[in-house]
């Protein structure tokens, strides 16, 4: 290997971390919210847009896959809102970071659930150190539930 790439390489391991949309983001945000008031019943919507500056509309749809996803249930009518459809110990922020984003790996060809080629499938030894990058991530936020950040 050049001594550029192994370069590369290392900064690249330096730098590492996994770049979440807005939709990840605002989705754990709210998730973590519902946690923390899960003994006060149903939380509504415009408690958790006020409380992280979220539009409405947008919570909205992220609340609607939450809830095809079975990570929320709802409650219309006066003392209606949102509420965990299961423990927060049962939900890890690699789940959701993937249900909104997609692969947590930095590239899809290390991906372990949304593999394709890609240019550097023909660098095994960069895919190795990509495979490990993915690897720590991974761990990491299969191992983090709600519950551990309230």
């Amino acid at each position: 290997m050049s001594i550029m790439l192994v370069d590369i390489i290392e900064l690249t391991l330096k730098r590492c971390k996994v770049k979440l949309t807005t939709k990840s983001e605002y989705s754990i945000l709210a998730l973590l919210y519902i946690a923390r008031h899960e003994k006060q019943g149903f939380v509504k919507i415009e408690q958790i847009c006020s409380q992280h500056d979220i539009s409405k509309k947008y919570l909205e749809h992220l609340f609607l896959i939450l809830r095809r996803s079975r990570y929320i249930r709802t409650k219309r009518g006066k003392s209606g809102g949102y509420r965990l459809a299961r423990p927060a110990s049962k939900i890890t922020l690699a789940q959701i970071v993937r249900l909104m984003d997609g692969a947590l790996a930095p590239t899809e060809s290390v991906s372990k659930y949304f593999f394709s080629d890609t240019p550097l499938s023909q660098e095994k030894k960069v895919l190795k150190v990509f495979k490990e990058i993915r690897d720590y991530v991974s761990k990491r936020l299969e191992s983090l539930t709600l519950a551990d950040l309230i």
